[in-house]
C-alpha cells in the first residue's frame, strides 16, 4: 500500500547497539522496559524504510511497564504494529496498552481509545489493506 508522505524528510538517527540479555523473558512473568524496545525497536515506519528507533518514534525512556492488570492514521498503524509485535512477543495472560505520549498528538484521546479496544483493533486487521501495512512494517527486510 503507497500512501502520500505526511514527513517527505525524516530526521533519521544512528541505531543503538542491542544488550545482550541472557535471561529467560518468561521465567518469573516480570518485563521490564529494555524487554518491550527489544521487541519493537525494528518494526519499520510505515512512510520510510527506517525502524521506528531510527526515526526516534520511540526510545527506551518512553516505555513504561505497568504491572497492573492532525494525524491519527499513522499513529493508528504504528500503534497498531506495537500491539500485534508484543501480542506476538508475550503469552496471552500479558496486557497489553499502547497509548501516544501525552500531549504529542491532536487526536491523543481517539488514538489512545481505538488502540486499547480489542473489538475495533480486531475489525482494523480485518481490513486487507491495513493488515498488508503493519505485516511490512513488522516482516519488511528493507532496514
Amino acid at each position: 500500500m503507497t500512501l502520500g508522505l505526511i514527513n517527505a524528510n525524516p530526521v533519521v538517527h544512528a541505531k543503538k547497539e542491542r544488550v545482550a540479555r541472557t535471561e529467560d523473558l518468561h521465567c518469573d512473568d516480570s518485563v521490564d522496559p529494555l524487554d518491550i524496545y527489544d521487541f519493537v525497536r525494528d518494526i519499520r515506519d510505515p512512510e520510510h524504510p527506517y525502524s521506528l528507533e531510527q526515526l526516534s518514534v520511540l526510545s527506551e525512556e518512553s516505555i513504561t511497564v505497568d504491572d497492573k492488570l492532525g494525524r491519527i492514521f499513522m499513529a493508528t498503524v504504528i500503534g497498531l504494529c506495537l500491539r500485534v509485535k508484543l501480542q506476538e512477543c508475550f503469552p496471552p495472560h500479558y496486557k497489553v496498552d499502547i497509548k501516544v505520549a501525552h500531549g504529542s498528538h491532536a487526536d491523543e484521546e481517539a488514538v489512545n481509545k481505538q488502540l486499547n479496544d480489542k473489538e475495533r483493533v480486531a475489525a482494523a486487521l480485518e481490513n486487507p489493506n491495513l493488515r498488508q501495512l503493519v505485516d511490512e512494517c513488522l516482516y519488511s527486510n528493507e532496514l
